[in-house]
């Protein structure tokens, strides 16, 4: 099974578990699709199989995908709603992450009132980068927020004060309905600038604040 590694003291490894993902919780983001502004999160789950590490390279597991970087939060302990605990005492590191999606088979499945899962949850299509400890984030939540430039040009720009939903009334939705256990992850939702990924594509990823970067290429 896939596993992460977490760093909170001392390394161990954790297998990998499901990754709940919520969808349009930046309002630009929703309006840049033609989506409706949600008023409550809009969950869904990518199973472990989903997972993989982004590399130097990124092979595309299907060709004309779409990309959304999307800030991914790492579970370190047992997270659900009697948790007496404020939720985020359950994160222990931070990421960034590209939420591949079949846009065409996504569209072809919202028009029929169908799940999504087929155009999001297919094999290697969260691929996720090394992992940060929390502590080595920014103090205040408020001031988390990330970046994405392909091909040399600014991307996408995410900023956790800019979400619909912050990330503990996220996370304290989320176990109303799925407890949330050690080696699963969180996605928080993209920003607006989503569009396709092509070989040769240049992604340079960072995490404002600290020294958090990655340099990938499609393949």
């Amino acid at each position: 099974m896939y596993q992460h590694q977490w760093v909170s003291g001392e390394s161990i490894l954790l297998p990998m578990g499901k990754a709940v993902c919520v969808g349009r919780n930046y309002a630009e983001h929703a309006r840049e699709l033609g989506n409706a502004v949600p008023e409550a999160p809009l969950l869904f789950i990518k199973p472990a199989s989903a997972c993989v590490t982004i590399g130097d390279h990124i092979s595309l597991p299907r060709p004309d995908l779409h990309f959304e970087t999307e800030l991914a939060l790492l579970i370190g302990a047992q997270l659900s709603a009697d948790h007496s605990e404020s939720p985020m005492s359950a994160v222990t590191a931070v990421t960034l992450a590209l939420d591949l999606t079949d846009r065409t088979q996504q569209d072809e499945l919202k028009k029929k009132g169908h799940p999504w899962e087929r155009a999001k949850a297919f094999d290697d299509s969260l691929p996720l980068g090394p992992w940060l400890p929390v502590n080595q984030m920014p103090e205040n939540l408020s001031d988390w927020g990330y970046t994405l430039e392909l091909n040399g040009k600014p991307q996408q720009h995410g900023r956790v004060e800019n979400m619909l939903f912050s990330i503990p009334d996220l996370l304290a939705e989320i176990v109303k309905d799925f407890r949330l256990e050690p080696g699963d992850v969180v996605l928080t939702g993209t920003p607006d600038g989503v569009g396709k990924l092509k070989s040769g594509d240049k992604l340079e990823l960072a995490i404002e604040g600290t020294e958090w970067k990655l340099s990938s290429q499609v393949e």
